[in-house]
């Protein structure tokens, strides 16, 4: 009797157990999920050990601060902040109503902790050492005291993840640490799953979000190490959306996915842009004058044409694109091939024995190195046919992005085509100048300028107290631009960015793009 008990009573379990699945899997059939696709692939389950994990990490840890739409920093998961006349004191008030994903609330102390923690451990926020005297909480607010007035703090703080204290105060070492699993976030979505092997990572949404209810179930990135396959994706409609951190979708590709009738884009001026980098310490480079006659050899039209399919404009000889703050119209580049020789002539470079290639001041024919990676060889071969035309011989040299590192900081080359992110133009004093100051170091940057007035000029632009004094050494920095030409800019593009008609409601910042909070809060699937 008892034994026939036991077998119903597992017999009845069993089946609500089947019956809880089965409606399990009809929730989850009729479950919204947002599919992106992206080129951005995942190495590794680290958000500060990955860069391409860490920009995907913002959607369940967002950052103190946001760029908003018209380039201008406010506040993400700080509510307000103020900042003393001398600007050495900064005070950021943290939104009161924000919850890790575990239920536990977000505080001022996990704020506090996260940038005395990166400070420590996080070889990218280790300026903080050498700038922030002193982290505290006071009256609900974090504040920060500096040891002197740094004008990018509130931008600095528009890249770094806020950490959970109670998570990271175990990790010894950040940059080292894995998780494939849950991840505890406090964001409207947090990560549920890494799968390094499918290349997806899962979101899901935060049960204690108190913000705007998201639009969608779940969210899934989907990463593609091979542009075919996720272009094929996108227009089978396996994602909805394709996303590329500082970059566009491919324009030789964007009239088939026109032709299926199934996507819009979206369209924004780009921060960042390609650039002739110079090796200002060697010869001819240093000079001022075989700088412009350069400049002048460029058919700037064309290389729009051909490289970004006309999705842009020709630039101006102040470097930073229009879609800056604080931009400032200086001279349009113009291709005079005719001015650019009469300038190199002037100069005292001549071509004495009659072999098409001009000699340097010590007499022998120039032959430039111009060194190069395989995204940017069109471009180098295209440069060095404005270079023969100028009566200037050239080698091109292609690399993989390592060996480009290394011979760059090497000093190992002459010319390089290269390119800023919108993060680089915003870096060290705003205006691209982390690219050329001597002082800085990084993989992307130049650093070969150590002019002393270009130096102080970024001192100042650091050191300013206020608005109006940023926006005069802004003009000022472009001005300098336009007359030393540290780098030439060779197009101002526009980032396209695709997604299905399906959805509606699609929000680009300049810094993220498409991937930020406020996008994915209004993002929603056509009924």
């Amino acid at each position: 009797m008892r034994r026939g008990l036991y077998q119903f009573i597992s017999a009845l379990l069993l089946c609500i157990l089947i019956l809880g699945i089965a409606g399990q899997g009809a929730g989850n059939s009729s479950a919204t999920v947002l599919k992106i696709g992206t080129p951005n692939v995942v190495k590794s389950a680290s958000i500060l050990g990955d860069s391409n994990m860490g920009v995907f990490a913002h959607l369940s840890n967002p950052t103190l601060m946001k760029m908003a739409a018209d380039g201008k920093v406010v506040g993400l998961t700080a509510k307000s902040y103020e900042v003393s006349e001398d600007g050495k004191v900064w005070k950021f008030i943290i939104n009161d109503d924000l919850y890790w994903s575990d239920g536990q609330k977000l505080t001022p102390d996990d704020v506090q902790f996260t940038f005395s923690y990166l400070a420590e451990n996080y070889p990218a926020a280790g300026w903080m050492k050498k700038t922030v005297d002193n982290i505290s909480v006071e009256d609900g607010a974090v504040v920060f005291k500096l040891n002197k007035p740094y004008s990018r703090l509130n931008l600095e703080f528009a890249t770094y993840p806020i950490l959970a204290r109670h998570i990271w105060e175990k990790v010894e070492k950040p940059t080292e640490y894995t998780n494939e699993g849950e991840c505890v976030g406090f964001g409207p979505f947090y990560i549920a799953k890494t799968d390094l092997g499918a290349g997806v990572i899962y979101f899901q949404k935060n049960p204690y979000w108190k913000g705007a209810s998201p639009q969608f179930d779940s969210l899934e990135i989907h990463t593609f190490s091979n542009m075919d396959v996720l272009s094929l994706a996108l227009e089978k409609g396996d994602v909805d959306a394709y996303y590329k951190y500082a970059g566009t979708y491919p324009y030789a590709s964007m009239q088939k996915l026109k032709d299926t009738g199934n996507f819009d884009f979206v369209e924004k001026d780009n921060i960042g842009l390609i650039f002739l980098g110079m090796n200002l310490q060697k010869e001819p480079m240093s000079d001022i004058r075989f700088r412009k006659a350069l400049s002048s050899a460029i058919n700037y039209s064309e290389i729009l044409k051909l490289d970004a399919l006309g999705y842009g404009q020709v630039p101006n000889a102040g470097f930073v694109p229009p879609s800056m703050m604080a931009f400032k119209e200086t001279a349009k580049l113009e291709y005079n091939l005719t001015l650019a020789k009469s300038i190199l002539e002037d100069a005292g470079y001549k071509d004495s024995t009659g072999n098409g290639i001009m000699e340097g001041k010590d007499g022998k024919d120039i032959k430039l190195t111009f060194l190069t990676r395989t995204d940017y060889q069109r471009t180098t071969e295209l440069m060095a046919e404005y270079l023969k035309l100028l009566g200037i011989d050239s080698e091109v040299k292609n690399v993989d992005s390592s060996t480009w590192i290394k011979q760059k900081d090497a000093g190992e080359y002459d010319l390089t085509i290269t390119r800023s992110t919108p993060w680089g133009m915003l870096m060290h004093a705003n205006w691209g100048t982390g690219y050329f100051d001597s002082r800085r170091t990084g993989e992307g940057v130049l650093h070969v300028l150590d002019d002393p007035v270009f130096q102080k000029l970024c001192d100042d632009i650091l050191a300013a107290t206020s608005q109006d004094q940023l926006q005069d050494y802004a003009y000022e920095l472009q001005d300098y631009y336009a007359e030393n030409l540290p780098a030439i800019a060779l197009y101002w593009n526009k980032v396209e960015t695709p997604y299905n008609k399906a959805w509606q409601g699609w929000y680009s910042d300049p810094l993220y793009g498409i991937f930020n909070v406020d996008n994915f809060l209004s993002v929603e699937k056509k009924q």
